[in-house]
């Protein structure tokens, strides 16, 4: 179980395998916290749940390959969980993708097409599955990584921002839902947005070694992040924009 900040607490991580998924399973173990780990890649995310596993000796790291665009898949997969590890005490939202183009005139509608089932529809299913189960929870978090595009979009990234806002206005949306839930008591559960100009790690560097990534968050710091969220009360973070950068 551990002793950590978040011993005994579960917690689902979609997107395990990329970076910034790897950087947070890792995190969450080290905090004491079994972690759920789902990807749609199955050799990224056992590298992800084979490294948490070696660096936290004894912590409870699992993963499975979920079809996050098909909703009862999902549903079944929270139930399922729910169901083998008792309680879900969290939900980290790390699906990601990216498409942009060189000018505004230039976007191209079927970016649009891939960025609403990796960018929207995998928030929708994640949170329709899980909300009950995390409203049950006596510290429940829903996370959304987004981006600050989603605030203040560029002319080339149009499909993206406008994807990562509707991302944001859904999980606003669920954060209502915990709020209506809470009563007069406040919130027991929340949902939260943590949002990045955009995330580095140590293999971009090696790869580009002269570049500064000026205002990126580091992987590491962002599963700081949102560790975080789980240290403060549902009330302080229900429905917030936790800026990691600079608010445009």
């Amino acid at each position: 179980m551990g002793n950590g900040t978040l011993s005994g607490a579960v917690i689902v991580v979609a997107g395990a395998g990329g970076p910034a998924g790897q950087a947070t399973v890792m995190r969450l173990a080290e905090a004491g916290a079994t972690v759920v780990g789902a990807d749609n890649d199955a050799e990224r995310l056992a590298a992800a749940v084979d490294a948490a596993r070696y660096a936290h000796g004894g912590a409870t790291v699992v993963g499975d390959t979920v079809d996050l665009l098909d909703l009862e898949t999902t549903r079944s997969w929270a139930e399922r969980t729910e169901k083998e590890f008792g309680r879900v005490d969290g939900v980290v939202h790390l699906v990601g993708g990216w498409r942009g183009s060189e000018t505004f005139t230039k976007t191209s509608l079927d970016d649009w097409d891939f960025l609403e089932l990796l960018l929207i529809r995998t928030v929708q299913h994640t949170s329709l599955a899980f909300h009950e189960a995390l409203q049950r929870s006596d510290r429940g978090r829903y996370v959304l990584i987004s981006a600050a595009g989603a605030s203040a979009p560029t002319a080339g990234n149009a499909a993206y921002a406008a994807g990562k806002a509707a991302a944001e206005a859904w999980t606003l949306a669920l954060a209502d839902y915990f709020r209506k839930a809470g009563g007069e008591e406040g919130p027991t559960s929340a949902a939260a947005i943590l949002v990045v100009k955009a995330l580095v790690h140590d293999a971009m560097r090696a790869e580009r070694p002269n570049a500064r990534f000026a205002g990126f968050t580091d992987v590491k710091d962002l599963a700081e992040a949102v560790a975080g969220v789980w240290e403060r009360s549902a009330a302080e973070v229900n429905g917030q924009r936790l800026w990691l950068t600079e608010q445009p």
